[in-house]
């Protein structure tokens, strides 16, 4: 897993401190992360969540929100509408330099926000909340002693967790006026609650009352004998666990080849046999493939030239992936076929190339679909076609090291 840490702009101008936990490859897709009131982005919870998406594939960015951790700004100027004007910036962030995320997860009060901030996400098509109020009006029961002193003087400081926050009467005012139900109700998103039957902070009725508020698809894991804010390792990574297994039924990810999944690549091996001008033998493991020119350029056509074995390569990992995925989506894929040709252009000639003058290489790929597929997973289809590893590859920035044997 690689890390990233950078700043972005939150709702109210603030620089946010973030960090986007990377896989080693390219991410399938991002995440969104909400920690819980006070906590911050390197919260136990955050970081296993993290560490468990990477090995998906799943980029997850986390962040504190303003007034905490290294974020600029002051606590006492923050409500729960500006933390959710914090989280659709973020996915903005991720829509304007990566993509935005798939999916979004939210712990403790960060929950209720991601739950409220949900359908200013577009593109997010599942939800996690971990230990969730119903309510967000729920945590001033975290200082409720003091409700009557903040009216009173319209700001005062409270003891959270240890340490001091002072708390404004625009905090109580703006909690207040949230119908997080209504939310919940038309979130149109896959919904998982988890939550402890023995949190202490955010009784396990918080749950009951946001799983049946929501339309289906929803599903609830109960984590026995978790405290509210996962403290014991081995319940964040459970946490973390469940959800890279639940999210793969509601975001497509294109599933890894076997090189990308870890596996030893094969040693390729390419020596002249000497029998014609430009014959060579093509050893892969244990199989044996012969390369030629044609005889129109001084070859004997005995086997394929370099770029027919580029554009195999190509249009197998092609077939390959959309198999991949379809088997795992269970479509009705009958048969894929690819077809390549390679081809020079005038780079005047392609209006979405970045290089303008002289000659570049174009290679066309027709892919043909067979099967009882509606329009929607044929368009589906074709899009994981662009998500092979060759095709990634092929057009990405490449770097070739050449040295002499020794």
């Amino acid at each position: 897993m690689r890390t990233e840490r950078f700043q972005f702009t939150g709702g109210d101008g603030h620089k946010l401190a973030a960090t986007l936990d990377r896989p080693d490859g390219d991410p399938v897709a991002f995440a969104l992360f909400a920690h819980c009131f006070t906590c911050g982005m390197n919260v136990l919870a955050a970081r296993r969540i993290a560490a468990a998406l990477a090995e998906k594939g799943i980029a997850l960015l986390r962040f504190d929100f303003t007034g905490l951790g290294a974020s600029e700004g002051e606590f006492a100027n923050s409500t729960f509408s500006s933390n959710v004007d914090d989280l659709v910036r973020a996915a903005d962030h991720l829509r304007d330099t990566y993509q935005a995320p798939a999916l979004l997860i939210g712990h403790s009060l960060g929950g209720a926000a991601m739950l409220a901030a949900a359908d200013r996400i577009p593109e997010a098509k599942a939800v996690v909340t971990i230990g969730a109020p119903a309510d967000p009006a729920h945590v001033t029961g975290l200082f409720r002693e003091r409700i009557a002193d903040i009216r009173k003087h319209g700001e005062i400081e409270v003891q959270l967790a240890g340490r001091p926050f002072r708390i404004k009467r625009e905090f109580l005012d703006d909690i207040a006026e949230h119908n997080l139900a209504q939310k919940i109700a038309h979130l149109r998103k896959a919904l998982l609650v988890m939550h402890a039957p023995t949190d202490n902070t955010v009784g396990i009725d918080n749950a009951t009352r946001i799983f049946v508020a929501a339309k289906h698809p929803k599903s609830f894991v109960s984590l026995a004998d978790a405290d509210h804010l996962l403290s014991d390792t081995r319940d964040a990574a459970y946490v973390a666990h469940v959800i890279a297994a639940w999210m793969e039924r509601y975001i497509d990810v294109a599933p890894a080849t076997a090189a990308e999944a870890g596996a030893q690549p094969r040693q390729v091996v390419v020596q002249e046999t000497r029998q014609g001008k430009f014959q060579q033998q093509v050893s892969v493991g244990p199989h044996r493939l012969i390369a030629d020119e044609p005889a129109s350029v001084g070859g004997q056509d005995t086997g394929p030239n370099p770029y027919d074995l580029v554009l195999s390569g190509l249009g197998a990992c092609t077939a390959m992936t959309m198999r991949m995925y379809a088997d795992r989506k269970s479509l009705p894929l009958d048969r894929v076929t690819v077809t390549l040709r390679h081809s020079k252009i005038h780079a005047e000639d392609c209006e979405a190339c970045e290089t303008a003058t002289g000659l570049l290489d174009r290679i066309e790929r027709i892919i043909a679909i067979e099967g009882e597929l509606d329009p929607e997973q044929r368009a589906r289809l074709m899009e994981i076609a662009d998500k092979c590893p060759v095709h990634k590859t092929l057009t990405s920035e490449i770097h070739i090291v050449t040295r002499a044997a020794d």
